[in-house]
């Protein structure tokens, strides 16, 4: 039984000792660009879920979904959430895959799906290496609120809230066209 016993032990620390020595000699690609291994995206994808369960406080929403307050949602949304998670008219937001992980396209397939209490916890705290940034310093809770009533209730905005994106009729406006690149100045020599 002794032999046993050192035998897992000796097993644990010989694989402890494996990842160390992969994680510190660089082998890990951490490349935005070149998407994580299946392996990566499922233990991390259970570990957020994992964690936000845990510590995302047990709050109902303080916001009522009045025509006002998801106006007020889509515009914050607009100004600082589209550029990575989509609009209506760009349901695939230019940043998507350049993230990785790529960020919930939440106009395309990746429809909010998760308690607001969880919404209201990833925004207010941003998500540790992702591109997800932690908006408590540039919103207040009731705008962070806000934001999670009009993710909660995009299947059902009225009018004014669609118009935030200029939408007319339930179809997306046309994109405004990409202003033109400006060339870029040479790197001073060092």
């Amino acid at each position: 039984m002794k032999g046993f016993i050192l035998g897992v032990i000796f097993t644990i620390v010989v694989i402890v000792a494996v990842g160390l020595f992969v994680l510190e000699t660089g082998r890990v690609n951490m490349r935005a660009d070149v998407p994580p291994s299946s392996l990566e995206t499922s233990v991390a994808g259970h570990a957020m879920n994992a964690s936000v369960a845990r510590h995302a406080p047990s709050v109902a929403n303080p916001v009522q979904p009045t025509e006002q307050n998801l106006v007020d949602g889509a515009e914050i949304y607009s100004f600082k959430c589209a550029q990575c998670h989509g609009d209506p008219a760009h349901t695939k937001s230019l940043l998507a895959e350049t993230l990785n992980p790529p960020p919930p396209q939440f106009f395309g397939d990746d429809r909010p799906d998760v308690p607001e209490n969880h919404n209201y916890y990833i925004t207010l705290h941003g998500i540790r290496l992702t591109g997800m940034p932690g908006w408590k310093n540039a919103l207040t809770n009731e705008q962070i609120w806000k934001v999670v009533t009009f993710l909660s209730h995009l299947d059902n905005l009225p009018p004014k809230a669609k118009s935030v994106f200029g939408l007319t009729g339930g179809a997306p406006a046309v994109a405004p066209a990409a202003p033109p690149k400006k060339p870029m100045k040479p790197m001073p020599k060092m």
